[in-house]
């Protein structure tokens, strides 16, 4: 079980930062792969935070933090070599009509630290391990120098 943490105005101010080397925003965890990519990206650059739940245009559209830790948890077993620690932290966030709260959502963090067992790779079966780091706002991948 999770409990949320409600503080709608550092919410606010986080959805104003863009996308860059330490941010990343998700309506939704749908594919483990994709999002065990840029967690590791973030664990082989300098760490950083995903915000699941918030569209494009940040737009809070809220989720099932339940479902969308499991899907991190089993993206990282399944997909990262060497595994690495993630944490998670779930946001509380009401919606308002006409100034009168609504409804609330939930937004989903999952902070990922700067590794010291990097470099990760994305691994996948019958697949040549890939390594991704983080550049600006997005993920690319990278080769590990050859060793003589």
């Amino acid at each position: 079980m999770f409990s949320p943490k409600k503080n709608s105005e550092w919410i606010k101010n986080l959805l104003t930062t863009p996308e860059g080397l330490h941010l990343d925003y998700k309506q939704s965890l749908s594919s483990q792969r994709k999002i065990a990519k840029t967690l590791l990206s973030f664990a082989n650059t300098e760490g950083g935070t995903v915000v699941v739940g918030v569209s494009d245009r940040k737009q809070v559209l809220g989720i099932d933090p339940e479902e969308e830790m499991f899907m991190a948890t089993e993206a990282v077993e399944k997909y990262c070599q060497p595994s690495f620690p993630i944490t998670f932290e779930v946001y509380e966030v009401p919606l308002f009509t006409d100034s009168e709260p609504t409804e609330e959502k939930y937004l989903l963090l999952i902070h990922v630290p700067k590794s010291d067992r990097a470099p990760h790779a994305l691994t996948e079966e019958n697949q040549k391990p890939v390594y991704y780091r983080r550049k600006h706002d997005r993920s690319v991948p990278f080769q590990l120098p050859e060793h003589p």
